[in-house]
Order: structure tokens, then sequence, then C-alpha cells
């Protein structure tokens, strides 16, 4: 099975933005130390802060859907339900 790469893009509603992207922050340190995890970088838009987008390898998709369903991932949920805008995950495999 091939590396995985998503890129999840994270619209914040304007007046949540730091809720948000706190709680995105505190994703980044337990996700890095998952098994598979080969990077996980969040990245903020420069001309749009409300927009929030990480980048991400994984050795594999099984992998990458066990990091979906681990509790971090559901508390993150839980602290930003209502101030999330649009969320959206593309599966992507590098082309060369």
């Amino acid at each position: 099975m091939s590396k995985l790469t998503i890129v999840a893009k994270i619209l914040a509603k304007a007046e949540q933005r730091e809720l948000v992207k706190q709680e995105l922050l505190k994703l980044i340190e337990t996700t890095r130390a998952e098994e598979g995890c080969i990077n996980y970088d969040l990245h903020q838009d420069n001309e749009n802060e409300n927009l929030f987008l990480f980048h991400e390898n994984w050795e594999n998709r099984t992998l990458w859907q066990t990091h979906m369903n681990n509790t971090h991932l559901a508390e993150y949920i839980k602290a930003t339900e209502g101030a999330v805008e649009a969320f959206v995950i593309n599966e992507m495999t590098v082309m060369g």
C-alpha cells in the first residue's frame, strides 16, 4: 500500500477563529506521535485568517483511518462544534 497525502481545509467562522486555531494546534503533537504519521503540518492562509489547512503524509490509508478515529479528533470536533463554516478533506497520491 502506498503513502497517502491528506489535505484538510478548515474554514472557521470569523468570530470563532481563535478558538478553532487553538483547538487545531492541540492536535499537532499528539498526531505527529501516531504510528504511520510522516508529517502533519498546519497552515493559516495569509489573506483569509479564517482558513486553515493541514498538509499530512501517512504511511498508508489504514493508519490514517486509525488517526481519524482517535479520541483527540473527537475532542476537537466537540470543542469546535458550531465554530467551523466548512471542512473538506482530500485524499491524494503523489504523482512522481
